[in-house]
């Protein structure tokens, strides 16, 4: 699946992207590990449906009691219908420069920054409650206005969401804003590596959340490890495999999807390779 240049495939090819833009989100059909390259932060206000996310050293999933705030660069969204068979979001959209205009404003820059706070967090996960409610309702009708009158009316509605989030969770919500605004350069290979060996995703798609091609990402990788990543991921989560069945006293078929394998006899097969003994004869402890 081709990554998708968020919000840039909600606007007509002739505009630019705006400071501020509000999209309804909707699908009638469950998609799974989509690729996203967010280009700006992302709130995102569940409706109906289930959201669960993909970032390069860590996942969340949040439903429709939730709302979601979403650092801009690369992952992997998982999107399902609930019962009434429709997803169903409301996204909010702002730029760098809105945000380091707010917290300019309101002198929130670094404050009470320390290093207790995981500053790398790429998300804020939200408790939906009456005002926010109220909140996402009043977007729908500042959408319909003209550009500009709109465009006005969006910086006083991102203005309210963010004092209002400042009210309701204080230092934790301005110290993941601070975490926004910093611009990070580091190489995120082995975090993002180490953190997503006990998953089912592919080497392509870690490569994704590292920024990078497959290609360099391989060759990234060779480097940093010595080994090439299919043989390492392999190794790992085998490895995991076997301490989930003598320990916790699983069954080979309850877990070999959590490890990437679409069906129990590869699993099985690669198991006794790596082990000389089947799954199946795993004692356990």
């Amino acid at each position: 699946m081709p990554v998708q240049n968020i919000p840039e495939i909600f606007i007509a090819k002739k505009k630019s992207l705006p400071d501020l833009l509000v999209h309804d989100y909707r699908m009638t059909e469950d998609v799974v590990k989509n690729k996203a390259n967010l280009s700006v932060n992302m709130f995102s206000f569940l409706q109906t449906g289930q959201k669960h996310i993909h970032f390069a050293n860590v996942s969340v999933a949040v439903n429709e009691k939730q709302s979601i705030l979403i650092k801009h660069g690369n992952c992997l969204f998982t999107e399902l219908l609930n019962h009434e068979q429709v997803y169903y979001c409301k996204l909010f959209f702002f730029s760098q420069k809105i945000l380091d205009d707010f917290l300019t404003k309101h002198k929130y820059s670094f404050v009470g920054s320390n290093g207790s706070d995981k500053k790398d967090a790429p998300f804020f996960v939200i408790a939906n409650d009456e005002y926010i409610n109220r909140f996402i309702s009043s977007l729908a009708a500042v959408t319909q206005l003209i550009s500009t009158t709109g465009q006005h009316l969006l910086a006083v509605k991102f203005e309210e969401i963010m004092l209002y989030l400042v009210c309701k969770y204080g230092q934790p919500f301005i110290r993941y804003l601070n975490a926004l605004a910093k611009s990070d350069q580091r190489s995120l290979l082995k975090k993002t590596v180490e953190n997503n060996v006990v998953t089912a995703l592919k080497i392509g798609e870690i490569a994704f959340l590292c920024n990078m091609s497959l290609s360099t990402f391989k060759r990234a990788f060779t480097k940093e490890y010595n080994e090439n990543p299919g043989k390492w991921l392999q190794k790992k989560r085998l490895q995991k495999a076997l301490e989930l069945l003598k320990d916790n006293n699983l069954k080979p078929s309850e877990i070999f999807r959590d490890f990437g394998y679409k069906n129990l006899s590869n699993f099985s097969t690669a198991f006794k390779n790596e082990f000389g003994i089947s799954p199946r004869e795993v004692p356990s402890t």
